[in-house]
């Protein structure tokens, strides 16, 4: 591999993804096109349980394009894609000075975080279980988490 640009610019979760799958990672191990290191696979297991996995081209750039009205730092709206925070809570350690900067519109923000970039699987799949009532367990019983 050449190294046209040192150093160009910053790559989301999504785009190293994308590498790694167009160099063959994944999970059936015969398919691997060009000579991974083990670190690599380490990185894209990790990957496909963060948003990066469900996340597409055209979602963030329709997020960057949405983002600009909010005036963040390059580096905000890239830890906003990574993390796609669900909360406002989640969101003021990446905002800097979030209170200040954006008042009341860090709810709005929230809320195109949620409608423009998609559901990561993990939370697709703490969404989808069921909740169990209290009154059905006996006194005394533990209940394991799942």
């Amino acid at each position: 591999m050449k190294i046209v640009k040192a150093n160009d610019g910053v790559l989301t979760n999504f785009e190293v993804l994308n590498f790694l799958r167009s160099r063959g990672a994944g999970k059936d191990l015969t398919r691997v096109i060009a000579p991974i290191a083990p670190s690599e696979f380490k990185v894209y297991d990790y990957l496909e349980q963060t948003a990066a996995c469900s996340q597409t081209r055209e979602s963030i750039i329709s997020f960057v394009g949405k983002s600009k009205q909010y005036k963040l730092a390059e580096a905000e709206i890239l830890n906003l894609i990574n993390i796609r925070p669900s909360s406002v809570v989640e969101i003021d350690p990446i905002v800097e000075e979030c209170d200040k900067r954006m008042g009341e519109g860090v709810e709005e923000l929230v809320e195109m975080v949620l409608q423009v970039l998609p559901t990561p699987p993990s939370q697709m799949q703490s969404d989808d279980q069921v909740e169990f009532n209290k009154d059905d367990v006996r006194e005394g019983q533990e209940v394991e988490a799942s």
